[in-house]
């Protein structure tokens, strides 16, 4: 690449029609970028086409010019595109009730890199983690929920997501059912973490209640938050094997940590462009061999 070069990627969605791949590779080329990786799916279920490119502008040309020069392709097959930078951080509000592991993990991988995200900010109702998060020079709001006062109190979330600009709230292990309000302004826009068991263990212990009913896998779901509880599209899920000779004990910590690399997989496919939107279920793309993503997070 030379100095001038820069990576942007470009995300696509429009009705299954021939010839469009070819028309956006046609595009770029004309407006000198280079494409390093490309990955597209064509439900034939629904329809639609997806499509993630990554690129370079050899040029230097900027995110509004190339968004501009696509709006004719974007018509004619009637896409839904956006252009966006690579390497630009996005701001993110992580919220929080009493179990650390995620908000431990998120902060880890913030700080090293390994997941590039701005964290404008963190809410829990209890102040478990202030001190935590202010020694990590991030701002911490303590807003307490009750039945009474839940409104009052998404408004002011929703006042510091706003002013902070935001783009992404994550909810790790944040304990409070968000209002069906709350999850339309935000669709597509929040994230969250749960223990894979629901809705067969409910309740304030499902690990408990797991190792007592033999279970041989546990795992952990990452997806959007709709007013369906723990029914938005699913983002990314994972397992591990346990066995009768570990304790209840062993399954809570096991578990734990398989939420956490889940949740930061799901930020990162995120913020990435590599997650699109397919009715009541998601289209996933992997990041790219070689990845900072594949070489740091596994």
């Amino acid at each position: 690449m030379t100095e001038q070069s820069k990576r942007y990627a470009l995300r696509v969605t429009c009705p299954s029609i021939r010839g469009v791949t070819a028309a956006i590779a046609a595009y770029l080329s004309g407006c000198g970028c280079n494409i390093s990786d490309s990955a597209q799916f064509d439900d034939k279920s629904t329809g639609r086409y997806f499509m993630r490119v990554s690129f370079h502008s050899e040029d230097g040309r900027d995110l509004a010019e190339l968004q501009r020069g696509f709006a004719e392709i974007a018509r004619r097959y009637e896409a839904e595109a956006e252009f966006f930078d690579e390497a630009a951080k996005r701001k993110v509000i992580v919220m929080v009730s009493r179990f650390g592991h995620c908000l431990n993990d998120l902060l880890y991988r913030w700080r090293i890199g390994a997941l590039p995200i701005e964290i404008v900010g963190v809410i829990s109702n209890h102040a478990d983690y202030e001190k935590l998060v202010v020694n990590h020079d991030i701002p911490f709001h303590c807003i307490r929920v009750t039945k009474d006062n839940k409104p009052e109190a998404e408004a002011a979330q929703m006042r510091i997501v706003e002013e902070t600009g935001a783009e992404l709230i994550v909810l790790a292990r944040y304990m409070q059912v968000l209002s069906d309000d709350m999850c339309r302004r935000m669709s597509g826009r929040i994230i969250n973490i749960h223990h894979s068991f629901l809705p067969s263990f409910k309740g304030a212990n499902p690990y408990k209640q797991a190792f007592e009913r033999g279970v041989k896998l546990i795992g952990a779901t990452s997806h959007y938050v709709t007013a369906d509880l723990d029914e938005g599209p699913i983002i990314e899920q994972d397992t591990v094997r346990v066995t009768h000779a570990q304790s209840a004990e062993d399954y809570v910590s096991l578990g734990r940590d398989v939420e956490s690399q889940v949740l930061a997989r799901a930020i990162h496919a995120h913020i990435h462009g590599r997650v699109f939107l397919n009715g009541n279920k998601t289209i996933v793309f992997p990041p790219s061999p070689g990845s900072y993503m594949s070489e740091r997070m596994g």
